[in-house]
């Protein structure tokens, strides 16, 4: 069951409105790795968790967490929309920088209304939109919830990850203080986060129930493993033997890397399979027949003055 609470958990309103910085904001929200994401990604994550109770209760805490995320941005874009020019869109001069200046606007609200994502208008009434920043709509795609706990919070470190860098950047593309104030709290939720899935990610390898590769619990004798722990190098130069992964013991602690430095192929050249006839593809040769027809090297299906036998 879930309860709404009327509070933001933070938030600092835009001293001013800015439409073009409410539609890169929009990243944060409907984008790949935005709240949208997150807050699913945890949630079904949580509700499929069949492991210890610790693990699906703080999925939940964190998914629901997110929502309260969604809504604090949602209120930010809400003031940045607030009293914009849309009226110029309306009015729409074939110039409308020239026409701004002759009738006394200010050019810059022109050209902030004229970038603007149009749907902020028309269709969300100066609202936040499911979208990220260039209108592509928000997709169930984005979100991993495998059902193996370390391969999902590993996942999640990764979200985290390229949603506090977005968080970062957007941090530096404005100058409005109450949007630092607000994206502050954020970030440093995402440093949280970032923490809370580097513990549980050991919390679960020390609890035995998962552990490297994932998933642990495949029988390591049915996989080839004298190719377990090779480094093929397929590229010109060989600095990629100066790494952790070319030598050593492995991370799992199972094997020894090993360094290959030029890689052969160890399967033969490919013969494809002939196309089936009915298919029409195109087979390698064809034998002539009776009546100047051809068939596929395979036999099959021959066509004769429009009809056909077999």
């Amino acid at each position: 069951m879930f309860y709404h609470n009327k509070k933001l958990q933070y938030f600092k309103p835009p001293e001013r409105p800015d439409p073009v910085y409410a539609k890169k904001i929009q990243e944060l929200i409907g984008g790949t790795f935005g709240e949208m994401t997150v807050m699913m990604q945890y949630l079904f994550q949580g509700w499929n968790c069949r492991g210890p109770a610790k693990y699906r209760d703080m999925l939940l805490d964190v998914g629901t967490e997110e929502i309260g995320h969604i809504e604090m941005l949602a209120t930010t874009i809400a003031h940045l929309l607030d009293k914009a020019p849309v009226k110029m869109q309306e009015d729409g001069a074939q110039d409308p920088v020239v026409g701004a200046v002759m009738g006394g606007s200010d050019p810059r609200d022109v050209i902030m209304t004229a970038a603007m994502n149009p749907q902020h208008a028309i269709v969300s009434g100066l609202g936040a939109l499911p979208t990220d920043s260039v209108g592509f709509p928000w997709n169930g795609r984005f979100i991993v919830a495998s059902g193996n706990l370390l391969a999902d919070f590993r996942s999640n470190l990764h979200a985290e990850s390229q949603g506090r860098l977005q968080a970062v950047r957007l941090y530096e593309m404005t100058n409005d203080p109450g949007v630092k104030d607000t994206l502050s709290f954020m970030i440093a939720r995402d440093t949280m986060h970032q923490n809370l899935w580097l513990a549980a990610i050991e919390d679960l390898e020390q609890s035995g129930l998962e552990s490297t590769p994932v998933p642990s619990s495949f029988p390591l004798e049915l996989e080839k493993r004298e190719f377990a722990y090779q480094f093929w190098n397929h590229s010109e130069g060989n600095e990629s033997a100066e790494g952790r992964w070319a030598k050593g013991r492995s991370m799992d602690h199972k094997g020894e890397f090993q360094y290959v430095a030029n890689p052969q192929p160890l399967g033969p050249q490919p013969e494809p399979p002939q196309p089936e006839p009915n298919l029409h593809g195109t087979p390698q040769s064809r034998q002539p027949q009776g009546n100047g027809a051809t068939v596929p090297p395979s036999g099959g299906r021959v066509q004769i003055k429009g009809s056909s036998t077999s």
